[in-house]
């Protein structure tokens, strides 16, 4: 008797943060989305106007973006697949979401210019640096998060929260607190 063991779906396992590695026979796959990606997002850093980016973003992300939400152009990705946004989401100039472990922002959050999300990390080993290890990121209704922060995977934002502009977020944040720093560390309650 022959048994035959599926292989999950890669994007499944991208986002389940196991590593993936460029000779997996299924990374044409992640390929074709970057690409799609890459050819839509010079699209939505052209447009004309907030309706326009609003409507390249959904077709980016695979979702309808709310009417009251706001994303100024440029905006940055790499994969947006796997990007959720809530609803009265403000997401200023020139972030940059890096989405393969997957990015939810809930429901009025604000984001400052030059926000760097990143979900993606590499293993230390040098002779398996090249595979792909995802952790998703998570913001919290009411978060704030300031000009220049930078997110790392796997952290989740907590309801209320403000991050201090130029942070560096490696930890979780938890809700009504304000930190700052680099690395991000507690400065007070809300």
């Amino acid at each position: 008797m022959n048994i035959v063991v599926e292989q999950e779906d890669i994007l499944d396992r991208l986002r389940s943060g196991e590593p993936i590695r460029l000779n997996d026979q299924e990374y044409y796959r992640i390929s074709e989305v970057v690409n799609r990606t890459i050819k839509l997002s010079q699209l939505l850093n052209t447009a004309a106007d907030i309706n326009s980016i609003r409507d390249m973003l959904g077709k980016i992300i695979g979702a309808r973006i709310d009417d009251s939400t706001t994303v100024f152009a440029p905006f940055y990705t790499n994969f947006g697949k796997f990007i959720t946004i809530g609803k009265n989401v403000f997401i200023n100039h020139a972030c940059s979401f890096l989405d393969m472990g997957g990015i939810t922002i809930e429901d009025n959050v604000l984001i400052g210019p030059r926000v760097n999300l990143v979900t993606e990390n590499h293993p230390l080993d040098p002779r398996d640096r090249t595979a792909l290890i995802t952790r998703p990121i998570i913001i919290k209704q009411n978060a704030w998060i300031g000009a220049g922060v930078t997110i790392l995977p796997g952290v989740s934002i907590g309801e209320n929260a403000v991050v201090a502009a130029g942070a560096v977020v490696s930890k979780n944040v938890a809700p009504n607190t304000v930190v700052g720093g680099v690395p991000a560390r507690f400065i007070k309650n809300i």
